[in-house]
């Protein structure tokens, strides 16, 4: 499978081969390139901050680093998992996929909104001793939204799929320590976002090897 469109809406595909593995008949006329066709593929960009900035996080909640160095993320979080991961999903919206533009403008809307957070509420919430309640909250409603984003995931390929599965077990188990103040628990949220953050980063680096050579070199997995 070609790098391009990896993640789509379930009424796309993402190769000009048909489902039956028979590449339909090119039309007499070629048709006119759109604007949309000329976008590259957004989806190498939205993985890899997602990867990034989640795999950072995920090392100060796996426990790897002291938890003073979360505001190392805040950076990456901003301008990378955020700002950068929000431009890939408008980009997504343009090429007329809405599985990867929905995935790619909220999970950058959720970096921003976790630097604003960090930055801006929560050390207020913890005077008051509703940091944690607060935290689960916040991240329940994550994994809700990645629940059902996991279920349309099926009908991308086996990489995107399993991003989705270990995200929201993260989502899950970091719901979990929050509201129990369970630390081992958040540790183990850490563990399952780092496997989030490397198949993440792999996904991402399939659709550039795979694009940049014009041939399948790493593969994806597809689930049709």
């Amino acid at each position: 499978m070609s790098g391009t469109n990896v993640i789509h809406h379930a009424g796309e595909t993402t190769s000009p081969v048909a489902g039956n593995g028979v590449a339909p008949p090119a039309p007499a006329t070629q048709p006119t390139p759109t604007a949309a066709s000329s976008i590259a593929d957004p989806a190498a960009l939205g993985l890899a901050a997602f990867a990034m900035t989640t795999f950072v996080l995920s090392v100060v909640n796996a426990g790897l680093i002291q938890s003073a160095a979360t505001p190392v993320v805040l950076g990456l979080a901003l301008f990378y998992g955020g700002i950068a991961q929000l431009f890939a999903g408008m980009w997504e919206f343009r090429r007329g996929n809405v599985f990867g533009a929905v995935a790619f403008s909220s999970y950058g809307a959720f970096w921003l909104s976790f630097f604003f957070y960090v930055d801006f509420v929560a050390g207020g919430l913890a005077k008051v001793g509703e940091a944690n309640a607060a935290t689960g909250l916040f991240l329940l409603a994550w994994a809700i939204f990645t629940g059902y984003m996991m279920i349309a995931a099926f009908r991308t390929n086996m990489a995107v799929l399993l991003v989705f599965v270990f995200l929201f077990l993260t989502y899950v188990a970091l719901v979990i320590g929050a509201w129990g103040g369970i630390e081992v628990v958040n540790k183990v949220g850490g563990w399952l976002g780092i496997v989030t953050a490397v198949i993440a980063w792999y996904t991402s680096f399939a659709i550039v090897l795979n694009s940049t050579f014009k041939k399948t070199l790493l593969p994806l997995g597809p689930l049709e």
